[in-house]
């Protein structure tokens, strides 16, 4: 039997509505992190009563801190590891290097994160005010296609 490995050409494009999907599970995960350990920041106990103080400082900097490091994780170290984040993996995609299909490396699955900040700072404020037709891009030499699975 013939080694086929799959090459850019033969992957799938995944449809926009999956790459969709699986950026909002993403970001959900993320948001939904950050908001519990920003809540679990901000509860003190005093003579056995239990207060949430959601205006301490400390509540907003464990939050953000708490989704951009799960936002790394899952973008970049879960993606080295099984070449996809938790929203790609319940998609049905994975991430591959553009130019041999073969598996992405820590630095440009670095970079790729940091662009999806850039692209959702800049690009998606743009897309819904404009209600243009602007398409989540691939990056940095890698690109999502469809999982394929092997019987």
């Amino acid at each position: 039997m013939a080694n086929h490995q799959r090459t850019p050409a033969r992957d799938s494009a995944p449809a926009q509505a999956r790459r969709v999907t699986a950026a909002t599970i993403d970001a959900l995960a993320a948001l939904v992190c950050g908001l519990a350990a920003g809540a679990a920041a901000g509860v003190k106990v005093v003579d056995g009563v239990v207060e949430l103080r959601p205006q301490s400082p400390t509540v907003l900097g464990v939050a953000l801190g708490a989704a951009i490091g799960l936002s790394f994780v899952n973008h970049v170290l879960l993606t080295l590891a099984a070449r996809a984040s938790l929203g790609k993996l319940l998609t049905g995609l994975r991430v591959v290097r553009t130019s041999d299909g073969g598996r992405p490396g820590l630095f440009r699955l670095i970079g790729r994160w940091l662009f999806g900040f850039y692209w959702m700072v800049v690009f998606v404020p743009i897309h819904l005010a404009t209600d243009s037709d602007v398409e989540q891009q691939d990056s940095v030499g890698l690109r999502m296609v469809r999982r394929v699975t092997r019987s």
